[in-house]
């Protein structure tokens, strides 16, 4: 069969993603990415350590950055996107940004974090009071609150699942469940951390439900790298990649629940809700 009046494939448009080497939602990353764009994903090298600070500075040292980005160098993505939450936050904005230019000065080409996307996100949304769900244990969590609050962002309430490791595997159920528990009061929007947690179906559903707009760490990502492609993101109607999706009142409290004041003091509790 001829086939030559195709003329061949179209030309590609690439968003080169590093990400930790336990990374498990290469898939979820791909549902949010045009036709148009690829992605190549590299992974930093396997260190015997559970999800934990530890975790999140050794994935995220700019030798170990550097090397991955190279690695992309040969295919020549537009644009570079560090695909980790706490590994881009637990150096604060000021570590963020120093690891925007490390990758910036391997690849030559712009660089962005998940953690940094999150600020945009929240400032792209108007968000000043925000509420959190993480995977994480309490020292981990806290480190996310402490850099949102650097950023000037009132942390509302936060829920926490305690995990260490297999957190691709938790439940769009534990997800929104959790979510119900963080989000009280006078919350602008809910934020859902770590990239290796499963959240691309859940958050219209949950948008509906909490009437706020809900951003995930892998939806962010994936918004700021194409942003700077000077293209958009796909999704069914989400706050963040179609406005006519975004709400204006504030979901009323619940009478009977708790306020939410902060994390709790004991580090040992593994999973709850302040």
């Amino acid at each position: 069969m001829d086939v030559s009046f195709l003329g061949g494939p179209r030309p590609q448009r690439g968003v080169g993603v590093v990400a930790p080497f336990d990374f498990a939602l290469d898939r979820e990353l791909w549902r949010w990415v045009p036709d148009e764009i690829s992605l190549h994903l590299t992974r930093t090298p396997y260190v015997p350590v559970e999800v934990s600070l530890d975790l999140a500075r050794l994935v995220s040292e700019h030798e170990t950055l550097h090397e991955a980005v190279r690695t992309l160098n040969a295919i020549a993505p537009e644009v570079v996107a560090y695909a980790c939450t706490s590994g881009s936050f637990v150096g604060g904005i000021a570590g963020e940004r120093a690891m925007c230019a490390a990758m910036t000065r391997a690849g030559a080409v712009p660089s962005l974090t998940t953690s940094g996307a999150l600020l945009d996100a929240l400032a792209e949304l108007d968000v000043r009071r925000v509420a959190l769900v993480t995977p994480y244990t309490v020292s981990v969590t806290r480190s996310l609150e402490e850099y949102v609050a650097e950023a000037g962002v009132s942390v509302t309430g936060c829920a926490y699942m305690g995990l260490t490791r297999h957190i691709w595997k938790v439940p769009y159920r534990q997800v929104s469940e959790m979510a119900h528990k963080a989000v009280q009061g006078d919350a602008q929007a809910l934020f859902i951390s770590c990239t290796n947690l499963p959240t691309y179906d859940v958050i219209p559903q949950l948008e509906a439900e909490l009437r706020i707009p809900v951003i995930s760490a892998n939806q962010v990502t994936m918004w700021a790298a194409l942003r700077r492609l000077g293209t958009r993101a796909v999704g069914p109607y989400q706050a963040l990649i179609d406005p006519a999706a975004r709400y204006g009142p504030v979901r009323p409290e619940i009478p009977g629940l708790p306020e939410v004041r902060g994390l709790p003091d004991e580090e040992q509790q593994q999973e709850g809700w302040t």
